[in-house]
C-alpha cells in the first residue's frame, strides 16, 4: 500500500506575504540597476506615458496621484535631459499633449535590460521546474491584476475572485 502525499493549498494571505517578500527582493535586485539621471518619482511618470501617449497634464497628475503643478516640474526635468516631449494638441491648439520621447524610450529599454539581467542571474540558479510554475503563476497573476486595474480604472470597481 502506497501512501499518497498531498500538499495543502497555501492560502491567500501565505501568497501574499511571499509576494510581498518577492517584490522586496526584486527592488533589492533593481536597486543594481541604476535608474540614474531618473529619480523613481521620475520614472513612473515615464512609465506612464510609455503606456498613455500623448495624455495631458491633468491626466499625468491623476495617475501620478499629484497636483498638476507638482508633476509640471517632474515633467520639467524630465523634458531638460531629453526623455520627454510636449506638443499641442491638432484638436485643440490650447492642449498639451506629453510624449515618452526617442531617448526615453531608449532608457527604459536599456533600463530594463539591465533589470533582466539581474533576474537572470538568480532564475539560472532555479531548478527549470520552479521556474516553469514561477512563469505560470505570474502570468495567472499579471492578468488578474491587469484586469482588475482596468475595472478599477473604469469606475466599476469590480474584484475577481
Amino acid at each position: 500500500m502506497t501512501v499518497t502525499a498531498f500538499h495543502r493549498r497555501p492560502e491567500p494571505d501565505e501568497i501574499a506575504r511571499v509576494t510581498s517578500t518577492a517584490a522586496e527582493l526584486l527592488e533589492v535586485l533593481w536597486g543594481r540597476a541604476s535608474t540614474a539621471p531618473a529619480s523613481a518619482s521620475q520614472l513612473r511618470l515615464l512609465h506612464i506615458l510609455e503606456h498613455h501617449d500623448g495624455i495631458n497634464m491633468r491626466t499625468l497628475a491623476e495617475s501620478l496621484a499629484s497636483t498638476p503643478p507638482a508633476t509640471s516640474r517632474l515633467f520639467d526635468r524630465l523634458q531638460a535631459i531629453g526623455f520627454v516631449d510636449r506638443e499641442s494638441s491638432p484638436e485643440d491648439r490650447r492642449e498639451v499633449r506629453l510624449r515618452l520621447s526617442v531617448r526615453g524610450r531608449a532608457f527604459l529599454a536599456d533600463l530594463r535590460a539591465r533589470r533582466e539581467a539581474e533576474l537572470r542571474a538568480v532564475l539560472d540558479l532555479m531548478p527549470a521546474a520552479k521556474r516553469a510554475a514561477l512563469a505560470e503563476g505570474l502570468e495567472a497573476f499579471c492578468a488578474v491584476a491587469a484586469a482588475q486595474i482596468h475595472d478599477d480604472a473604469q469606475g466599476s470597481g469590480s474584484r475577481t475572485a
